[in-house]
């Protein structure tokens, strides 16, 4: 079982059906703004694959949670 701190319910609209998608470190603080959260911002800028195609990706869940804007954390 995945241990992460948040989750979202994602509703497809046309069937019905329910997705869980869960997201983020257990037990880590998210503070925008801060030189940790520009480091993460670089860091999962960097991941390869179609994750910024869907906006309900783990990937782009947490740099939303984290602000980030492309390398950089936003306050």
């Amino acid at each position: 079982m995945s241990e992460k701190r948040f989750k979202k319910v994602i509703t497809n609209p046309d069937t019905g059906r329910k997705k869980t998608v869960k997201y983020g470190q257990k037990g880590a603080t998210i503070s925008p703004g801060s030189a940790r959260g520009d480091s993460y911002c670089a860091r999962s800028n960097a991941i390869k694959g179609d994750w910024r195609s869907d906006k309900n990706s783990p990937n782009q869940l947490s740099r939303k949670k984290w602000r980030c804007k492309g390398d950089k954390s936003m306050r």
